[in-house]
C-alpha cells in the first residue's frame, strides 16, 4: 500500500512507492481536474519538498480525471481580475511552480491524458520527460481570454518546439494533439491512450533506479538552457498579470463562462 502525504489542497494527493516513485496525482475519477486558489500554491511548493522527501528517486504526475488538467478554475480567474493583491499572490506562485520544476533536482515524468491547458499545461511540459496519449489535447488558453502566454511559455515552448510553432500555438491558441506535440518536439513521446500510464510509470521507474548524481547533474546542467531564457518568462508573467487588470481579461472570461465568442478593445 502506497504512503500517502498530506498536501493543504483537494486537486491532487501524493503517493510514495516502494520502487522510489512518488506519485503526484491530479483531480478525481470522472471529473475534469482544475486549479484551485488553494492548489495553485499547493503545486507549486510540492516539488522540493518530494526531492527531500527520503527514498523518492523520481516523480510521476498524472491524472485520474477526465483529462490531465484544464487550468485556473473561475474563482482564481476571477480574484485575479478584481484584485491586485491577489494578482501578486498567483504571480509569485506561477513564478515559484516553474522555478521550483526547473531546480528540483529528481526526474520529473508527465503522462498527459485529455485536455492540459493553462497551468495544467505549465505542469505537462516542464516535466523532464513527457509522455501524452495520441488523443491528449494540449493547449495555451492564455490569449483566448485576453491575457499574454505567461505562466511558462515563453521559457520553454520556444525550446521544445522552435520559435515559429511556438508563436503559432500561443499566439491563435490552436489545439495540439499529443500525436501533433510529439512531431513537432514539445512532448517527449506520444503513445496509445491504453498504454499512457504504463509507459509513463515503466520511464519513471526505470529512471528511480538509476544514478541519484548523474541524472541530478544532467538535469541541472540541461535547465541552464531554461535559466538562460529567464528574463523572457519573468517579462511575460508580469506581462500576464498587467492583461489581468484589464477589460479584455474580464470579456474573456464573461465570453468562456457565456459559450460565446469574446469581443476584445471594445
Amino acid at each position: 500500500m502506497p504512503k500517502t502525504i498530506p498536501v493543504d489542497t483537494n486537486d491532487f494527493r501524493v503517493e510514495l512507492c516502494d520502487d522510489g516513485v512518488a506519485e503526484v496525482i491530479l483531480g478525481e475519477p470522472g471529473v475534469m481536474p482544475t486549479t484551485s486558489v488553494t492548489g495553485h500554491g499547493a503545486i507549486a511548493v510540492i516539488w522540493p519538498r518530494l526531492a527531500a522527501e527520503p527514498g523518492v528517486r523520481s516523480i510521476l504526475v498524472r491524472s485520474e480525471g477526465k483529462g490531465f488538467c484544464a487550468g485556473g478554475h473561475a474563482e482564481l480567474v476571477r480574484q485575479m481580475l478584481d484584485s491586485a493583491q491577489h494578482r501578486a499572490r498567483v504571480m509569485r506562485e506561477a513564478r515559484l511552480l516553474v522555478q521550483s520544476m526547473v531546480d528540483c533536482d529528481l526526474p520529473i515524468v508527465s503522462a498527459i491524458s485529455g485536455a492540459a491547458v493553462g497551468a495544467g499545461a505549465a505542469v505537462a511540459l516542464l516535466a523532464d520527460v513527457s509522455v501524452a496519449s495520441h488523443t491528449a489535447k494540449i493547449i495555451d488558453g492564455h490569449t483566448k481570454i485576453g491575457v499574454a502566454a505567461g505562466d511558462h511559455a515563453a521559457v520553454i515552448w520556444p525550446l521544445l518546439c522552435g520559435m515559429a510553432k511556438a508563436k503559432y500555438h500561443l499566439l491563435t491558441c490552436a489545439p495540439l494533439t499529443g500525436a501533433e506535440a510529439e512531431r513537432i518536439g514539445l512532448v517527449s513521446l506520444a503513445v496509445p491512450e491504453a498504454e499512457l500510464q504504463h509507459t509513463a510509470r515503466r520511464i519513471a521507474k526505470e529512471l528511480a533506479a538509476g544514478s541519484p548524481a548523474a541524472l541530478a547533474h544532467t538535469k541541472r546542467s540541461l535547465n541552464h538552457w531554461l535559466r538562460a531564457a529567464w528574463p523572457a518568462f519573468e517579462h511575460s508573467l508580469a506581462l500576464e498579470m498587467i492583461d489581468f487588470a484589464g477589460s479584455d481579461a474580464r470579456e474573456g472570461l464573461a465570453a468562456f463562462e457565456e459559450r460565446r465568442p469574446p469581443r476584445f478593445g471594445t
